[in-house]
């Protein structure tokens, strides 16, 4: 089984937890899945969910090259240069990136509202950038954005290898037909 799930702003990708923060259990009632992957609590969007094990290591194995490609709202009026160091890669504290693509997304892309609302600042311009990348080290994308000087602001996964999360409104996930 392969489950689609738009999962909400500060709902960790895991089925328990000691502290009583929100869940996938508070989501999905379906037996024996678990989070092919993950997303961290202030990101938002697609996860994939699976009881195979062999499907979860293909979903999720970098040697894999599978895009998974996030919209970024960031901070700031992104300049053409640093559009190319996103895609060039960037050099975080432990190595360089893989090459990337990136590209500025206008208009900025009609999604939910987010809760809570992001940060605005009036003197601050902020933008919209739509970023892919084949590896998935820990929070990637924000540190990406924050080394070419754009910090991020929002983050949505919209899909990961031929997954997409479609239609899903935050909270709802759909069984996928392979």
């Amino acid at each position: 089984m392969l489950i689609a799930f738009n999962k909400p702003w500060g709902v960790l990708s895991q089925f328990t937890d000691g502290q009583g923060r929100p869940t996938l259990a508070d989501y999905i009632d379906v037996p024996r899945v678990y989070a092919a992957g993950r997303l961290d609590a202030d990101s938002e969007g697609l996860l994939l969910l699976t009881d195979e094990d062999g499907l979860a290591h293909r979903i999720t194995d970098p040697r894999g090259h599978k895009w998974k490609t996030y919209w970024v709202q960031v901070e700031g009026a992104p300049t053409p240069e640093q559009i190319t160091q996103l895609r060039e890669g960037v050099g975080l504290k432990e190595a360089m990136t893989r090459p990337a693509q990136a590209r500025l997304l206008e208009p900025a892309p009609a999604l939910w509202p987010r809760t809570p609302p992001i940060r605005v600042r009036k003197t601050v311009p902020d933008a919209w950038i739509e970023l892919s990348i084949r590896e998935g080290r820990n929070r990637q994308v924000r540190r990406m954005t924050a080394a070419v000087g754009l910090p991020t602001l929002r983050l949505v996964r919209i899909s990961s290898g031929d997954y997409t999360l479609g239609e899903l409104a935050p909270g709802e996930w759909r069984a996928i037909e392979r």
